[in-house]
């Protein structure tokens, strides 16, 4: 099988190029975004769980979880986003399982299935939460610092309305592994500072077996 572990940085890219692969190249696409924001709906054990931990107030009039208030005390408090991570990782990690078992036992009736690969697992966290073991291969999408910083403040605006100040742009950033230390770590690199075209040229190439240009 082979299974990509797509990650990178804050704002370099990994969207783009997971939307890329599953409609150019049809392959699934597995999220841990969406896992994670599955693991704190209302009613579950890390929703609970985080109540009981920081009261009724992070939560919005309509009972469900203010995740912009959430995200200002995780990202001020390394401590706290070290426990919070705790209580979503292993949801996470028992989605993706899962979503292989399927794909494991799918293969049984269907060996040919996509020439390219077998799925995308998306995972912003690949090496901080531990889940490398779970891929056949690592791609991290890279950009300069400086282009981090646009993007981020750019999709909080649109996100959520307001301006992120230079500070909390750069503890969303620090929070994570540097995209230098994850390229080391990288089976392949996919430079994001040009266009998207030129980003698609290095994601054909990698998806084909090819070098990229």
């Amino acid at each position: 099988m082979r299974l990509i572990g797509l990650t990178g940085g804050i704002g370099s890219g990994k969207t783009t190029v997971s939307n890329y692969l599953t409609t150019t190249y049809r392959l699934p696409i597995w999220d841990a975004d969406l896992y994670a924001r599955e693991a704190v709906e209302p009613g579950s054990p890390v929703f609970k769980q985080i109540v009981d931990r920081y009261g009724r107030d992070i939560l919005l009039y309509n009972g469900n979880l203010n995740r912009q208030k959430l995200a200002c005390l995780i990202f001020s408090d390394s401590s706290e986003r070290t426990w919070l991570e705790q209580q979503i990782h292993p949801f996470v990690r028992h989605c993706f399982v899962n979503n292989i078992k399927q794909l494991k036992a799918q293969k049984i009736q269907n060996p040919d299935g996509n020439p390219y690969a077998d799925g995308v697992l998306v995972i912003p966290l690949l090496f901080e939460s531990q889940m490398t073991d779970l891929v056949t291969e690592i791609w991290v999408v890279y950009c300069p610092l400086e282009q981090q910083y646009l993007r981020l403040i750019e999709r909080e605006k649109i996100n959520f309305g307001r301006l992120l100040t230079t500070e909390e742009a750069e503890a969303k950033i620090n929070s994570q592994m540097s995209l230098a230390e994850k390229c080391k770590q990288a089976d392949i690199i996919l430079y994001n500072s040009s266009t998207p075209a030129e980003l698609f040229k290095q994601v054909d190439a990698a998806i084909r077996g090819q070098n990229i240009p």
